[in-house]
């Protein structure tokens, strides 16, 4: 039975198997390792299944009744977490959109740092500021938040001064490359006069090598290949050509006298000048295109002699010198182009009209034909006179412009003032092309000339435009005192007085702004009052502070609201104009000259008037001799009394309308009595 093992059919009772507790162990034994108490050699099998099984549960027990009985160690004196921020559904940064905003590092996170300031944040233009600042600071201390408010500011100062230094600098650049653009222009427009005259010599040597009847024989003009291109040949060949034009056409020296530069373009004989009306032959004529004129000469018989009896041959001819127009007053037209249609271009065709040019000559109009029926020949002269006329153009613009140049530095300076181009000039402008140079003057024994004076005008709008005042001011002063040591020139002395006069003048309203801003500090008006004295405009100076003052007294005064209690109101107003009357007068007194006094004491009379209208408004309603009356009269001539501090006494102005006094003069404390000046409280 033992042999057997167990079996469900057995009836015998057995004691059941008891499950014990559950032991420690470290893990399941290895599948090779041996039970302590069991017998050296194998192992059943049914017995090692078992001690497995048992192994597997405790396991489980033990993870099933684990317990944390030991708490964690929390500090107490830690802050508590933050709460989640609230973000509202479809804005910035809601549901299903991130948020752009930076989140600065909160002392729960462990790294408590001060807000820095993130210039690649503030350079976006999309950033929005309100979110940004307030999820930067939400946990920041008043210190914190007063550091990053100084960092921020620091940055805007920087950046400020980053660009004012930009606007010199570009501007700076501007000028620099205004005048290399403006050399660069003198030389393009010599390189342009120098190819013009290159292409006139080249077009010369090509004249020169076509046949010309009126031009003269190989031996009168000898080819010099060499020197061609010279301008001293070049004088001498056209100097030639114009002696053989005087011989051959008789009376045209009196039309092209001997000019510098004056020659033969073109040519052409075989012409016959037409009727305008009945396009009838006239007269042969032969047409000769200068550089500047165009010369139309008739062909006449010579006188035959009579004692030369049975003379054979054709008849002589000579050339006459007929019409000579200047090529800038002229215009010639090419009458193939208006034949017009039908019998009338048949007509035209037959009469060879596709051949002839009209020459208008104001309304005058002369027309000519070519003999030879040859087109290409009045094609030729229709070309070059056209490139003539364009040439002679761009020649007279050339010198046109360097006759200019002397007064160039006076235009470049003068900004082309209405006032300075409306007077005549006192210089020959026809020795401007012989004389290039430069106006000179004496700058401290120096040579300069008037551009240097032109980079000190430049310089001195960099300081208006940067408002540096004082050196501005010393530079206006500096240039004034130039033009006025300039007696020999008064056209230079006219035009520096005039840039620098309108330079003043915008400084001086530049200043005047800035007085009017600080008209209560007696430092800074007395710093304005003073460049715009050294400026020459002190008129207006006082006017402008005056004037300001003026809108101050008006200001407070419509403060002053009555409310019932007539003392105080008069106090109110009172107090209000002889406060700052008695300021107004002690910076005046401190800022202007003695001389100038008189100007400041009217405008306080005036405004004493202005307070006397007031005070006998408000006292209209007021018995004579009440309490009320003597009150309001003690309170006005306390304040009035003020004025004594400043030199001034308005005692018996004041209340006139009120009180039946004969003195209204005015009397002045002596100087030893004028009290300190103080600095206004108004």
């Amino acid at each position: 039975m033992e042999g057997r093992g167990l079996t469900l059919r057995s009836k015998s009772r057995r004691q059941r198997p008891q499950i014990s507790a559950p032991k420690p162990i470290s893990g399941p034994l290895p599948p090779n390792t041996r039970a302590p108490d069991a017998p050296q050699g194998s192992v059943p099998a049914g017995r090692e299944r078992a001690a497995q099984s048992e192994a597997t549960s405790d396991l489980v027990k033990r993870r099933y009744s684990t317990r944390f009985n030991a708490a964690p160690d929390f500090d107490a004196s830690a802050p508590p977490v933050p709460a989640l921020p609230t973000q509202a559904p479809g804005g910035y940064g809601g549901l299903g959109a991130p948020s752009a905003v930076p989140r600065q590092p909160s002392p729960a996170d462990g790294a408590s740092t001060s807000p820095k300031v993130d210039l690649n944040a503030l350079r976006d233009p999309s950033l929005p500021v309100e979110r940004y600042v307030a999820n930067l600071l939400a946990n920041a201390s008043e210190e914190e938040i007063q550091k990053y408010q100084e960092s921020l500011r620091k940055v805007k100062n920087r950046t400020s001064t980053d660009l004012q230094q930009n606007v010199y600098q570009n501007r700076t650049q501007f000028i620099k490359i205004s005048k290399e653009a403006e050399k660069l222009k003198d030389e393009m427009r010599t390189l342009r006069t120098l190819m013009s005259e290159l292409t006139t010599a080249l077009g010369q040597t090509t004249v020169g090598n076509t046949p010309n009847p009126m031009s003269p024989t190989d031996d009168q003009f000898p080819k010099r290949n060499a020197n061609r291109s010279s301008v001293a040949n070049l004088e001498s060949m056209w100097s030639v050509q114009l002696q053989t034009l005087w011989k051959t056409v008789e009376g045209s020296q009196k039309f092209l006298p001997a000019v510098p530069g004056r020659h033969i373009v073109l040519e052409t004989g075989n012409w016959a000048e037409l009727d305008s009306a009945t396009w009838k032959p006239k007269r042969p004529v032969h047409i000769v295109l200068l550089n500047d004129h165009l010369l139309v000469a008739a062909k006449k018989r010579k006188r035959v002699d009579q004692n030369q009896p049975n003379q054979r041959g054709p008849v002589p001819t000579k050339l006459v010198a007929e019409e000579c127009w200047p090529l800038q007053d002229i215009d010639m037209i090419d009458l193939a182009a208006n034949l017009g249609t039908g019998a009338a271009r048949e007509e035209a065709l037959d009469r060879g009209i596709a051949n002839a040019i009209s020459i208008r000559v104001g309304s005058k109009p002369f027309t000519y034909r070519q003999d030879k029926r040859d087109t290409s020949t009045k094609n030729e002269l229709l070309a070059t006179f056209r490139k003539t006329v364009e040439d002679l153009r761009r020649n007279l613009r050339t010198e046109t412009e360097a006759a200019s140049k002397p007064l160039e530095a006076y235009g470049y300076l003068a900004g082309r003032h209405l006032s300075y181009s409306q007077k005549s000039e006192p210089f020959d402008l026809a020795d401007g092309p012989r004389d290039k140079s430069d106006l000179r003057i004496d700058v401290d024994g120096k040579q300069q000339n008037l551009r240097w004076v032109e980079g000190q005008v430049d310089e001195l709008d960099i300081d208006i435009a940067l408002q540096h005042f004082e050196a501005a001011v010393s530079s206006i002063e500096r240039l004034r005192k130039l033009a006025k040591g300039l007696k020999g020139n008064a056209i230079a002395q006219e035009v520096i007085n005039v840039k620098v006069d309108g330079r003043a003048t915008r400084l001086a309203g530049v200043l005047s702004r800035s007085l009017v801003d600080t008209h209560s500090f007696p430092g800074a008006t007395k710093t304005n009052v003073t460049w715009l004295s050294r400026l020459g405009f002190e008129d207006q100076a006082r006017e402008t502070y005056l004037k300001a003052r003026t809108d101050v007294i008006s200001k407070r005064i419509r403060a002053c609201v009555f409310e019932g209690d007539l003392p105080l109101y008069i106090f109110q107003i009172s107090f209000v104009y002889f406060s700052l009357i008695k300021n107004t007068i002690s910076i005046y007194q401190q800022c202007f000259p003695s001389v100038m006094t008189s100007s400041c004491i009217r405008w306080a009379k005036t405004h004493l008037d202005g307070f006397n209208a007031l005070l006998s408004r408000q006292l209209s309603s007021v018995q004579r001799g009440t309490s009320v009356w003597d009150k309001c009269l003690d309170i006005v001539h306390e304040h009035a009394a003020l004025l004594t501090e400043v030199g001034v006494d308005f005692t018996d102005l004041v209340a006139r309308g009120l009180e039946d006094q004969s003195d209204d003069g005015l009397r002045t404390v002596q100087p030893g009595q004028l009290a300190a000046a103080q600095p206004p409280v108004i």
